[in-house]
């Protein structure tokens, strides 16, 4: 994910400035993100922060949670505009955390840049840091086939629906609730929400 990393550290101010606040979130997701987090209990995990935004918005709700991304640049906007939460450059592929001991892990949008044959890595890693029974949810950008497609920093997939939840459960997450929006001018989003299922296999 290196090539990835540097287009967005090259971006930084400019992602951070345009899509690092709250008020740049669509109403829909605000919603649906609160929600889950509201009934999701134990430590939080934001993986792949980005700006820090949601970290700081949950923990503003009364979220025990911190924010990791890969982008240093990110993380040094996230504890300026959050300080007192905790912030690290670190990598969803390899979470630095214990075997099950989240309660939740939020990953807004942050497995879209990996390919197909290894978008299994962070899965595994969400499912193996997740106590039983605990929750992920995972924006994404959907579509009717599998497909890549030139995303404004780097290139980045559409999944269906059925594709995503077929590789979640592969990594030990079963899906509970779909969403998907379609809106006239905008890519058709989604976001799936999972429970670690009781054993890994």
């Amino acid at each position: 994910m290196t090539t990835t990393t540097d287009a967005y550290s090259r971006r930084a101010a400019q992602y951070a400035s345009a899509l690092g606040t709250m008020s740049a979130m669509h109403h829909a997701d605000r919603h649906l993100i609160e929600t889950w987090a509201a009934s999701t209990p134990g430590r939080l995990l934001d993986a792949g922060c980005e700006p820090g935004h949601w970290t700081g918005h949950l923990a503003r709700l009364g979220a025990d949670i911190r924010g990791i991304d890969l982008v240093p640049e990110f993380i040094a906007h996230a504890r300026a505009a959050h300080p007192g939460i905790r912030f690290d450059v670190a990598s969803i592929d390899a979470i630095d955390e214990p075997d099950g001991s989240l309660g939740g892990i939020l990953a807004w949008f942050s497995t879209i840049h990996h390919e197909p044959s290894r978008i299994g890595i962070p899965l595994a890693e969400f499912a193996r840091t997740l106590r039983p029974g605990g929750g992920l949810l995972l924006g994404y950008f959907d579509g009717d086939a599998l497909e890549a497609f030139d995303h404004a920093v780097a290139p980045a997939y559409r999944w269906p629906a059925s594709d995503l939840e077929r590789a979640l459960e592969e990594a030990g997450l079963r899906a509970v609730e779909i969403h998907r929006r379609a809106e006239r001018g905008r890519r058709p989003v989604g976001a799936i929400r999972c429970e670690r299922v009781a054993e890994l296999t």
